[in-house]
């Protein structure tokens, strides 16, 4: 797509972790390492554009097998707001995933927008952090995973998340500095996991998928220890009132909201399992 020199194109290397800078400027608080596993999740869901070589703006739109994508990053630089650009960067990255339900999450002063593009409202997250009081007290011990056996963690996700993400695990929950995987078990079953990573601001806790609030508990319980003290934060579906008590429990209030939309049916995904969403950016 062009207009004179403007164009919308697939990001380059090198752009993806600019554009995550610019999230980080508009406050939502990416993870520091986060451009390696996004990537694994779709290579050719990234886009930019830009005026000759200089981006302006920026979409994901990642692709989960052929049903299912999702819309994150659509940025436009604040020097480069209110010409048009953001429309036809958002057109381009959302004719990619034709055919397919397509998610993201929106900020209230969005919403009206993706209300006129075809979204519809599914249910809020509430983002909670702050600084844990306390561990929380479980029943169950979780342990860290192995990079080299990640398999069944894959298949216990494929159960929860709308459309199977391999790549994107194994990139996600391999072991780097600032990261941690942690999965509980019973009777040597998976009964959860979850990730901490370290972000510009505290780390983010995501995905946690358990369960019940015994398997979520043990899986804080071994997460939180990574943050060595500095704020946590995690995307709570808030119909799962379990996942708010526990929260609570350890000391998090909410410090931000969204709400998931759909362009299309809505996947049918278990919210009494997803005691914190992986992230907002790739759903």
């Amino acid at each position: 797509m062009n207009s004179g020199d403007f164009a919308v194109r697939s990001m380059r290397p090198g752009e993806l972790e600019l554009v995550l800078e610019w999230a980080r400027q508009e406050g939502w608080n990416p993870g520091l390492d986060d451009s390696l596993a996004f990537l694994e999740a779709d290579p050719s869901g990234f886009f930019v554009g830009a005026i000759g070589e200089v981006p302006v703006g920026s979409i994901s739109v990642v692709k989960y097998g052929d049903s299912f994508a999702f819309v994150g990053l659509y940025i436009v630089h604040p020097d480069f707001r209110g010409k048009g650009y953001g429309k036809a960067i958002w057109e381009a990255g959302i004719a990619t995933a034709e055919g397919r339900t397509i998610g993201l999450d929106g900020v209230a002063a969005q919403q009206e927008n993706y209300r006129k593009a075809g979204f519809e409202p599914a249910y809020s997250t509430i983002r909670y952090g702050g600084v844990a009081s306390s561990l929380p007290v479980s029943t169950l011990i979780a342990q860290p995973v192995l990079d080299s056996r990640l398999e069944g963690l894959q298949r216990y996700d494929s159960a929860i998340f709308p459309q199977p993400r391999d790549a994107f695990l194994a990139a996600w929950c391999t072991g780097r500095k600032g990261r941690r995987t942690a999965v509980v078990r019973k009777s040597h079953k998976i009964r959860g996991y979850g990730t901490i990573r370290r972000c510009y601001e505290g780390y983010k806790i995501g995905p946690l998928f358990a369960n019940d609030a015994d398997s979520a508990a043990a899986l804080l319980a071994e997460l939180i220890p990574e943050a060595k003290g500095a704020s946590i934060f995690i995307d709570i579906p808030v119909e799962n009132r379990e996942a708010v008590v526990l929260a609570e429990s350890i000391g998090l209030r909410p410090v931000f909201e969204t709400t998931r939309m759909y362009r299309g049916p809505a996947p049918a995904i278990p919210l009494k399992h997803v005691f914190g969403v992986t992230t907002l950016e790739l759903g």
